[in-house]
C-alpha cells in the first residue's frame, strides 16, 4: 500500500498506543499483588475471567457498584498530588458493596484523559491496586482512555467497578427492628464526597493548595486528599460474626439521607450528636463558611464514615471486635418508630 500525500499517523493525531501499551507493562506488578482466589486472567485480554467456585462460593449471588471521586480529582490534578486518588476510587465501590453483605472479589478500572502521561497514570493506578489489596479485591482489568480534545492539558477522570458476591440469603439489609443499636465507624476525614463545595470553601478562605493547613499538618491541598477509609474488612468481620442487621456507608447526603436508606418503611434513627468529636477539617469548613449544622450533616459524612445497625445484645461484643480490628467505635443511638433521622447534641 502507499501512504496519503501527509503521512499521518493515531500519534499525529495525540494518540499514543506505544504509551498505552508501555502502561500495562508497568501496572502488571502493582495487578498481580492483588490476586486471589478466582482470578483465572492477568491483564491485557479482551475481558477477565473469575471463578467464584474457586472463591469459595457454593450458591452465590453477584452484587455489582460502581462510583467516581468527583472533584477530588480537582485538587488531585491542581496540586499534581496522585498517590491516593486511587484508594478513593477503589473504596467508594467496595464500601458501597459491604452495605449489601457482599464481599467483594474484583475491580476494574476506567482512566480517561487528553495524553497520557505515564508516570501520573501509573502513580494512580498503583492507589488503585492498593486499595484493592486493602480491600481483598482482585484488580482484574481496566480501560485507559487517551481522547485529545476531550479533556484539557493534565486533566482526567476515573470511574470504577466492583464485583462482590455472597451466598444466597446472606443479603443486607436485614431484620432491622426498633431497639437495634447504631454503631458509628470513624471517618479519615471528608473521603470523597461534598468536594464542589469544599473548594468553594478554600475559595472563600483566600488560601492556596499549597499554603500550610489550617486544621492539620502539612499542605492544605495534601490534608483534603487524605483518602476514603475502606471498611471492607472489618465490616465483613461483624456481619460474620452475627448480629448485624444493616451497614450504611455515609457518603454524599451524610448521615441525614444515608442513614433511612437501609430502614425499614416506619422505622427511622435517634443519634446523640454528642457522642463523637467532629474532625478539625470539618469544623474548618463550617466555621469558614458559616454553614449550619444541618447543611453539615446533609453534606458530609462529619466524622461517620459508616454506621451498623445491630442486635441490642450484640452491640457490645461488636463493637469489641470493630475496635480490635482498628476502628474508632461510637454508639450513636438506635433505631426508633417515625421515619428519618433525628438529632440531638449538636456538633458545632
Amino acid at each position: 500500500m502507499t501512504s496519503g500525500k501527509n503521512g499521518l499517523t493515531y500519534a499525529d493525531a495525540g494518540v499514543d498506543i506505544d504509551a498505552g501499551n508501555a502502561l500495562v507493562d508497568r501496572i502488571k506488578p502493582a495487578a498481580k499483588r492483588t490476586a486471589r482466589a478466582g482470578v483465572m486472567s492477568g491483564l491485557g485480554g479482551f475481558g477477565a475471567l473469575f471463578d467464584l467456585k474457586a472463591a469459595g462460593y457454593s450458591d452465590p449471588i453477584l452484587v455489582g457498584a460502581t462510583d467516581g471521586v468527583g472533584t477530588k480529582l480537582r485538587i488531585a490534578i491542581d496540586t499534581g498530588r496522585f498517590e491516593t486518588i486511587g484508594i478513593d476510587l477503589v473504596a467508594m465501590c467496595v464500601n458501597d458493596l459491604v452495605c449489601q453483605g457482599a464481599e467483594p472479589l474484583f475491580f476494574l478500572d476506567y482512566f480517561a484523559t487528553g495524553k497520557l502521561e505515564l508516570d501520573a497514570a501509573t502513580t494512580i493506578i498503583e492507589g488503585i491496586a492498593e486499595g484493592c489489596a486493602l480491600s481483598g479485591c482482585a484488580l482484574i482489568g481496566g480501560e485507559t482512555a487517551e481522547m485529545p480534545g476531550m479533556y484539557h492539558d493534565g486533566d482526567f477522570d476515573l470511574a470504577g467497578f466492583a464485583v462482590g458476591a455472597m451466598e444466597r440469603g446472606g443479603d443486607l439489609p436485614a431484620g432491622v427492628v426498633e431497639g437495634d443499636v447504631l454503631l458509628g465507624l470513624a471517618s479519615d476525614g471528608v473521603h470523597s464526597n461534598g468536594y464542589s463545595l469544599v473548594r468553594k470553601v478554600v475559595e472563600i478562605s483566600g488560601l492556596g493548595w499549597d499554603d500550610d493547613c489550617p486544621f492539620a499538618d502539612g499542605a492544605l491541598g495534601a490534608a483534603l486528599l487524605a483518602p476514603t477509609r475502606l471498611y471492607v474488612k472489618q465490616a465483613l468481620a461483624a456481619v460474620r460474626a452475627g448480629g448485624v442487621h444493616a451497614l450504611a456507608h455515609i457518603t454524599g447526603g451524610g448521615l441525614t439521607e444515608n442513614l433511612p436508606r437501609v430502614l425499614p418503611q416506619g422505622l427511622g434513627a435517634d443519634l446523640n450528636l454528642n457522642v463523637w468529636e467532629i474532625p478539625p477539617v470539618f469544623r474548618w469548613l463550617a466555621e469558614t463558611s458559616g454553614m449550619e449544622q444541618a447543611e453539615l450533616l446533609k453534606t458530609f459524612n462529619a466524622g461517620i464514615g459508616m454506621v451498623l445497625s445491630v442486635a441490642e445484645d450484640r452491640a457490645e461484643e461488636l463493637s469489641a471486635l470493630l475496635s480490635a480490628e482498628g476502628e474508632t467505635v461510637f454508639r450513636l443511638g438506635h433505631v426508633s418508630a417515625g421515619d428519618g433521622v433525628r438529632y440531638s447534641g449538636k456538633l458545632l
